[in-house]
């Protein structure tokens, strides 16, 4: 078997439903926990696929900042069903690797249908290891960088991403306003989404000259740690179908998950790299055996969204999938190919593939448990063809791309389902509907009706279907991450 894990199974399994809250500065909303964002991802995402928890047979969690099982007391409040619940970290890919773990249950015919649900609550500022009296997992990395680069007094994050850039820039050359453009980028995509965590546009310029972080990194240039909840319903064809799901499915053709190989961790220690440090060759070899997979290439795909969690990333990525020619990734930025059109005012560039139409991590938030299914969420809503102003034209498949130092990376490659039967399956009508609005396009709290219609029939921690407490009354009627719901939803 290959190094990279793209395990097809023998069933093809589509997105039904997806939800996700506003992305929150940590500390924004003090009176809001994890298992209120959780709740509201939930209960959207189970809203937009017309099922309920009952339905659900299988979930996957994903979370790094919490004690364990916090996955089963997020989804307990919506039913106490006995289904397996799995709990899983794998740093920043935490997201994509619980959908990736629902998708395979569905893939190999233990369940139907399958929950993915990635949350956070952070700390303020940047990332810091919590285990002061045990060996960081990351100890190689931080030690491998520091003997190629030295140590700055910045975060290691922006110094691992950050070197990797400017060893990109160095070895290849190319338009040096490269990582400004893309940061500018994310932050004027992100004017177009509803549940990003900033939203004011920031200009090439602004990017450049605000705080220095580490070498060509600004605080426009790097993520912010945000509070937030996302979630994805996962579904077989048969159980589409049964449910006439086919006006919101999209297919999930194909995944993979990869891990550092020896051109980050050299065994002799002698070809140490600050781009391999960072996930260049996990992304590469993922890549590779997902468009293998998949038959597909770099040409098929119309939007990407790529884990921008630094601007150094998102450059050293569109060579690692195959985006670019090689080597030319600052002068592909310079083109203005990975611009949404609305935005770019250059020159067209001759072959475009929008990136991060959403704002990415640098603008929209990055909750490390939530990321990759807030991917999920702006990619199935993007070939639904519900994303608005942010539209892609002519999409027909989407990529993510979601990776975590230590290290694993997740590819996703989505597309519009083929199958006849998932295609007349619409008797369920679609997912704007049953929720009263278009959530790609507007965020809005959730009502009590809203989680008595999903949660189990026999109850949860916050009641039945008939009664909700009345403490999560209160915290509904407030609104949990957004406004609370109008009179009209109640």
């Amino acid at each position: 078997m290959s190094s990279a894990t793209s395990i097809k199974g023998n069933r093809k399994v589509y997105v039904v439903g997806v939800g996700m809250t506003h992305l929150d500065k940590p500390g924004r909303r003090e009176d809001i926990d994890y298992p209120d964002y959780a709740l509201e991802a939930a209960t959207k995402a189970l809203l937009d696929a017309g099922v309920t928890y009952d339905d659900v047979q299988f979930a996957a969690v994903g979370y790094c900042y919490g004690d364990s099982t916090c996955g089963q007391r997020a989804l307990y409040q919506l039913g106490l069903t006995q289904i397996p619940i799995i709990n899983m970290n794998n740093n920043c890919s935490t997201g994509s690797t619980a959908l990736f773990t629902a998708r395979n249950a569905v893939a190999f015919g233990q369940v139907e249908c399958a929950l993915a649900l990635g949350f956070e609550k952070m700390a303020p500022g940047s990332l810091a290891s919590v285990w002061q009296d045990r060996t960081n997992p990351m100890d190689w990395n931080a030690m491998a960088m520091i003997e190629l680069r030295g140590f700055d007094k910045a975060p290691m994050a922006p110094q691992i991403f950050g070197n990797a850039g400017l060893e990109y820039m160095e070895k290849y050359g190319g338009p040096a306003e490269a990582f400004d453009l893309i940061a500018a980028k994310s932050h004027q995509h992100s004017t177009l989404n509803p549940y990003s965590q900033f939203k004011q546009p920031a200009t090439v310029d602004q990017v450049h000259n605000a705080r220095k972080i580490f070498g060509p990194l600004t605080l426009l240039h790097c993520s912010p740690t945000s509070d937030g909840a996302a979630c994805a319903i996962v579904a077989s064809e048969d159980f589409v179908v049964k449910h006439g799901l086919g006006a919101n499915a999209i297919e999930i053709v194909g995944q993979t998950l990869a891990t550092d190989s020896t051109l980050a961790a050299d065994p002799l220690g002698k070809n140490h790299s600050c781009i391999e440090l960072a996930g260049a060759d996990m992304t590469r070899r993922a890549a590779q055996d997902l468009y293998a997979a998949t038959n597909t290439s770099p040409k098929n795909v119309s939007v990407v969204e790529l884990h921008d969690c630094f601007s150094a990333n998102e450059l050293i990525t569109y060579d690692a999938l195959g985006l670019c020619e090689p080597g030319k990734a600052a002068e592909f930025t310079a083109s203005g190919a990975t611009y949404h059109p609305r935005f770019w005012k250059g020159p067209q560039p001759k072959n475009t593939v929008v990136v991060n139409p959403s704002g990415g991590l640098i603008s929209k938030g990055h909750p490390l448990g939530a990321t990759g299914i807030a991917q999920c969420a702006e990619l199935n809503w993007q070939l639904r063809g519900w994303a608005g102003d942010r539209q892609v034209a002519n999409v027909d498949k989407a990529l993510q791309h979601n990776v975590g130092l230590g290290g694993a990376v997740v590819l996703t490659m989505y597309g519009k389902p083929s199958s006849p039967a998932v295609k007349a399956a619409t008797a369920a009508g679609d997912g704007r509907a049953r929720l009263g609005y278009n959530p790609a396009v507007a965020h809005r709290g959730i009502s009590e009706a809203d989680v008595r219609k999903v949660m189990s029939r026999k109850g949860g921690l916050v009641g039945t279907p008939q009664e909700l407490k009345d403490e999560i009354k209160e915290k509904l009627a407030k609104g949990l991450s957004g406004p609370a719901p109008s009179k009209a939803n109640l």
